[in-house]
């Protein structure tokens, strides 16, 4: 199949496909004489490895190991699940950040009296650099 049939089947763009190949995460795709990209079910199952392990949060360098580990079928399993869970650590400590934000914002927006008046301490914050209220 070409380049739009994959892109259709795997929920991937072109670009992304292209990408994906450049970088080495997909094989170099066989080519037909006037040069065009031809992909295999084998790569459509490729494809659809990367993009569930991109939309599981998985950076390009991880689905790469993945990848690797995916293919290896004498790999241990120990291996992909710390993998695994070195990227919940990740997660966790990303979530964490992300509550501190919304905490942050939030008690901004609290004391924001969001009235007629020109005071606002949520632009207070944002020009102080948050070192001072």
């Amino acid at each position: 199949m070409n380049i739009g049939q994959a892109a259709r089947q795997s929920g991937l763009s072109a670009k992304m496909i292209r990408y994906y190949e450049a970088i080495g995460l997909l094989k170099v795709a066989s080519r037909t004489d006037s040069g065009y990209r031809l992909y295999s079910e084998q790569d459509l199952h490729t494809l659809a490895f990367i993009k569930r392990s991109r939309d599981l949060g998985f950076s390009l360098e991880e689905v790469g190991k993945l990848l690797t580990l995916w293919q290896d079928r004498q790999r241990a399993s120990a291996d992909v699940k710390a993998l695994a869970r070195r990227h919940i650590d990740e997660l966790n400590h990303k979530i964490e950040e992300l509550a501190g934000l919304r905490d942050t914002l939030q008690d901004l927006v609290e004391h924001c009296h969001g009235d007629h008046r020109p005071d606002c301490p949520i632009l207070k914050d944002l020009a102080s650099g948050g070192c001072c209220k």
